[in-house]
């Protein structure tokens, strides 16, 4: 690749974003190379605070957020670029400049589907979702200790959080012929990890439906049938207000209702989508039951699963509804 440092005819310029490191590579109106550079992800801005305003591309991925909304106020436009959408355009072998003219050829593409910048209460929001969610996760992997544990010395429990917890202390109190005492002090050692965790789950919990019941669009989510201050918050923390997307099928594609449970099996991951974006966010399975919401629930029948693939992905979009007023909602399907 040729080496310019011209930027003032840059009509485009592409950044490859790394831990420490950004890479530029710009491009004039005719598409020519005009300006290629390695800068300091702290001095992005000032490095372009005077250049004239263009179109910068961003790869979206870690700490994209914060340099797309700095590059805005500098009066920028700004797009953020998944990477799979930029890997056609890539030339030759990987590396961090051939990526970022990637970056610059795929955002100046109409059909490039782009990601929207997230404020800072949006990150702050998606950031208790992730440590409510590894949470979940350490307490899910200490019941399955507990039952591992009793299970080896011939202690089946029933399947369920709360059995387990109701039988634990007569467990304890009434079964010392097959419990050691060194097992009866583990045991009651993952007791209080689990109570622990129950504790931060909690206090979490509760901080995100007071967040959820004081922002306008989450109240407003929350007035569609199935969906709480979780789902609500976790779908504002996704996709804002939703002005980026013309319909609820446009936001399958972004991944955005990628379900952790069956229905992750039929819609997939996108390949523009985040894995973090999977958070309590499909209320028609409720990341237990899949698509056991939909359209039909009166009648009590399960559509999603009587009619097949196309009604399946429509229930798992059944989140996304038009709103008919500012306050009420329908369905789209």
């Amino acid at each position: 690749m040729p080496c310019k440092t011209e930027v003032a005819v840059a009509r485009t310029i592409g950044i490859d974003t790394g831990k420490n490191t950004l890479h530029m590579v710009g491009l004039d109106q005719e598409g020519a190379i005009v300006l290629r550079e390695k800068v300091s992800r702290t001095r992005i801005a000032a490095r372009l605070v005077n250049v004239p305003r263009c179109l910068v591309g961003i790869e979206a991925g870690m700490a994209s957020h914060h340099v797309a909304r700095e590059l805005l106020a500098l009066g920028h436009e700004v797009k953020q670029v998944p990477p799979a959408y930029a890997k056609p355009f890539r030339q030759g072998h990987k590396n961090d400049f051939r990526d970022a003219y990637a970056v610059a050829e795929a955002v100046q593409r109409p059909s490039t589907r782009c990601v929207p910048v997230k404020t800072a209460d949006q990150l702050d929001l998606q950031a208790l979702h992730r440590v409510r969610s590894r949470l979940i996760g350490n307490r899910t992997a200490v019941i399955n200790q507990l039952r591992g544990f009793l299970l080896e010395h011939g202690i089946p429990v029933r399947q369920g959080l709360r059995f387990l917890r109701q039988q634990l202390p007569q467990i304890l109190a009434t079964r010392n012929d097959v419990l050691s005492p060194r097992m009866v002090r583990i045991i009651g050692e993952l007791i209080g990890d689990w109570t622990y965790l129950d504790e931060r789950i909690e206090r979490v919990t509760d901080e995100i439906e007071t967040l959820a019941r004081a922002d306008e669009n989450c109240r407003r989510l929350m007035t569609v049938p199935g969906i709480g201050p979780i789902i609500a918050s976790a779908m504002v923390a996704a996709i804002g207000n939703g002005a980026a997307f013309a319909k609820g099928g446009v936001i399958l594609l972004h991944g955005l209702v990628w379900c952790p449970s069956k229905c992750r099996r039929v819609i997939g991951q996108s390949l523009a989508a985040s894995p973090s974006a999977e958070i309590d966010i499909c209320a028609c399975c409720s990341y237990k039951v899949p698509a056991q919401f939909c359209f039909d629930r009166r009648a009590g029948r399960n559509i999603a699963l009587d009619r097949g693939l196309q009604l399946r992905r429509g229930a798992c979009i059944a989140t996304f509804w038009r709103p008919r007023s500012r306050t009420s909602w329908h369905g789209l399907l």
